[in-house]
């Protein structure tokens, strides 16, 4: 097996595992019935509608 020659140091891990942690926004979709921007397999907070039809009541 494979053994380093030297301890990687630390600045030299954080930025290889900061390198994979960036924070991406979540996908949006726009809602067929109002046309609002939501996130998908979500009931719609503007509507309240959901595959085609009213699941919740929205004032």
């Amino acid at each position: 097996m494979a053994v380093p020659k030297r301890k990687t140091s630390r600045s030299a891990t954080r930025s290889r595992k900061s390198a994979n942690m960036r924070l991406t926004r979540p996908p949006h979709s726009l809602c067929p019935n109002c046309g609002a921007s939501r996130l998908p397999h979500t009931v719609c907070g503007n509507c309240g509608w959901y595959r085609g039809r009213q699941v919740i009541e929205v004032e």
